[in-house]
């Protein structure tokens, strides 16, 4: 075969080839009634190949930026295209840049009519320049000389793109209040005549992305892709043929800030480290802070005065069984479960080893505690695959004997105030208060939302008020060891050497989704059927759980979890690699209202009360306080 026929077919049938050869994307050349655009390319200072990890050295204070400084000279992406004027005389075009996350997106178009933007398009991340009111940017008079002349101008990517009151404070752009999204861009330009701006051909809300009409914003992906923008004069609009990957890695070793809202600026001098504390430079770097549990005095236990290493001391359920039922009323000890009296105790940023290090403490006789400690990513974000990969403590020993802990991954809303509402809820809205009870109000929005991974030692079905376990308690006989051992019941022994890995999603009880229900149902994912669980119509939550092997999850040196978060569904997975995943639970906006605030991410070992739990096998009173720490490490936390 001739050569030059071999190469001009490989193009034909590859035709990223070259640029996978690390020439950068070109876009085709494209020809309107009075001029042509080629080589559009919005990142001639970036390889579209190379995936932008997000900068965390300024974050905190403005939120993220795509580029960051320290990523790319000046901080922005410079935008390139060559234009040709193909008019009789010399003429000033006039262009625009928009971008687009496209991973977490609602699509453009109204499925039921596509004629029409999708109710909630107007959610996705995009944006333009940073200066709204800047609307179309000049190119300069462009010669009718039929060559093409090189366009360029600069951007970058920044929060609240569209520059929304809300976010906004004392006349501040609180930009990190709508912080970017992780995943893949999409970069659009648009090129046209003044007449068509001049005339009102385009609207204003599309040339300024900060307004809105009658029906909202309007993305202008749709405007321009399936919109009346699609077919106006003298306009050529290009898609950049590649997207840029966008990924968050917050380093757990780069620090652990203490919030001033949680401990004194007095405790936290006496207790800080050279990773820990409030002294400004960590402030400006640490990803995490030391999170400190809202303990309810409700939550009381009457706890047995038994100190014992459950994981290490061969702990049976005789032990558990003798201890339950022969300490007096009057022996116990009432206490809540505790958070750290003073901080950086518990909690340990290793810069070497780049993870965290986080430790139930033991008790002593007179110091009872059980301690909950763990720590709380500081940037809040919408949406986003969180994977953790880390080694929390085990939670049974090999008597299968539960030592209390919960281990927990979870997203909680990083504000309730009025910049943080959920979308709006239709149907007779959401349950206003977290703790509130059944009585309490519903309003239109509120700004709470959480997504968990509750990893312990409970009942693997659905619960039900009117058929729990039916466990056989016995009866006070020290003399007959089977009148007060009594075994389990069958249906809880099947599953003796499993915890449970249950999937919550706090939807604050709104009644919008079309399968918005309580009881028990099966929500089906693939090949698989997950149990959920809402108690009734009012209850704030919906749960599935999963039953798992308590050695694989955490007798390794690390297991992964990972929460998925989509804009129309959650995916729980976890697995021993990040490229062996399982799903362990899945809900979409069918069945759940899925939240679309900004949250943080927290990992916890906390001491439940079980009373949360109906039906569980064990009771938080009658588990032993530890003799020894209960350590976990957080060894890494991608966003994607």
């Amino acid at each position: 075969m001739n050569v030059t026929l071999r190469y001009t077919l490989l193009i034909m049938l590859f035709p990223g080839l070259l640029q996978s050869c690390g020439q950068p994307a070109r876009s085709p050349e494209v020809v309107s009634e009075q001029f042509v655009v080629k080589d559009f390319n919005p990142m001639t200072n970036w390889d579209p190949q190379k995936t932008l990890f997000l900068d965390y050295t300024e974050a905190i204070t403005q939120g993220f930026v795509i580029p960051g400084r320290q990523q790319v000279e000046g901080g922005h992406f410079n935008l390139e295209f060559r234009l040709k004027n193909t008019g009789t005389t010399p003429q000033n075009f006039l262009y625009k840049i928009y971008y687009q996350n496209e991973s977490y997106k609602f699509p453009e178009r109204d499925g039921s009519d596509s004629t029409k933007q999708h109710p909630d398009a107007w959610e996705n991340f995009y944006g333009s320049w940073e200066d709204t009111g800047k609307t179309f940017a000049e190119t300069g008079v462009i010669e009718a000389d039929h060559d093409f002349h090189v366009v360029k101008s600069h951007f970058r990517i920044v929060g609240n793109p569209r520059n929304e009151q809300r976010y906004y404070d004392q006349g501040k752009n609180d930009r990190w209040k709508r912080n970017l999204r992780v995943g893949n861009y999409s970069f659009l330009l648009v090129v046209t005549t003044p007449e068509n701006i001049q005339g009102r051909q385009i609207p204003d809300a599309v040339l300024d992305i900060s307004l809105n009409n009658e029906i909202g914003f309007i993305n202008p992906f749709f405007y321009f892709f399936y919109g009346p923008g699609k077919t106006l004069k003298n306009t050529i609009i290009q898609k950049y043929p590649e997207m840029l990957k966008v990924v968050a890695n917050p380093d757990p070793g780069a620090g652990i800030y203490i919030n001033p809202v949680a401990y004194s600026k007095e405790d936290a001098e006496r207790s800080k480290t050279a990773l820990c504390g409030q002294d400004p430079a960590i402030y400006n770097t640490a990803a995490f802070e030391q999170f400190v549990h809202y303990i309810d005095a409700s939550t009381k236990l009457n706890n047995i005065p038994v100190i014992a290493d459950v994981l290490n001391d061969n702990y049976s359920r005789m032990d558990y069984n003798w201890n339950k039922r022969f300490y007096r009323k009057e022996e116990l000890v009432a206490i809540t479960a505790t958070v750290a009296p003073r901080p950086c105790e518990s909690v340990v940023s290793d810069p070497v080893n780049r993870t965290i290090t986080i430790r139930n403490p033991k008790a002593e006789f007179g110091k009872w505690q059980k301690q909950n400690v763990g720590v709380i990513t500081r940037h809040g974000m919408t949406f986003g695959r969180y994977t953790v990969k880390c080694k929390l403590s085990e939670l049974l020993n090999k008597n299968n004997m539960w030592n209390g802990l919960t281990n927990a991954i979870w997203l909680i809303t990083q504000s309730q105030a009025d910049w943080n509402f959920r979308r709006d809820c239709n149907n007779n809205g959401y349950m206003a208060n977290y703790y509130g009870g059944h009585q309490d109000q519903r309003v239109k929005n509120v700004g709470y939302s959480e997504i968990d991974f509750e990893i312990l030692k409970t009942v693997p079905y659905c619960p039900s008020w009117v058929l729990p376990p039916a466990y056989n308690n016995g009866i006070e006989d020290q003399k007959n060891v089977l009148n007060w051992n009594v075994p389990f019941p069958e249906e809880i022994l099947a599953d003796d050497d499993k915890i449970m890995v249950s999937c919550t999603n706090w939807d604050m009880a709104c009644w919008q989704p079309a399968d918005f229900t309580s009881g028990c149902y099966p929500v089906r994912y693939e090949d698989k059927t997950f149990w959920a669980h809402r108690w009734d119509k009012n209850y704030r939550a919906l749960t599935q759980k999963t039953p798992e092997r308590d050695d694989e999850l955490f007798g390794s040196h690390f297991y992964y979890f990972q929460i998925d978060w989509q804009p129309d569904k959650i995916i729980w997975r976890i697995g021993p690699a990040k490229d062996k995943l399982r799903v362990v639970g899945y809900m979409d906006d069918k069945v759940t209202s899925i939240p679309n605030n900004q949250m943080l991410l927290i990992i916890t070992q906390e001491f439940h009360n079980t009373k949360w739990w109906i039906g569980s096998a064990y009771s938080q009173d009658n588990i032993p306080f530890p003799k020894v720490d209960y350590v976990g490490e957080i060894q890494e936390l991608t966003i994607e």
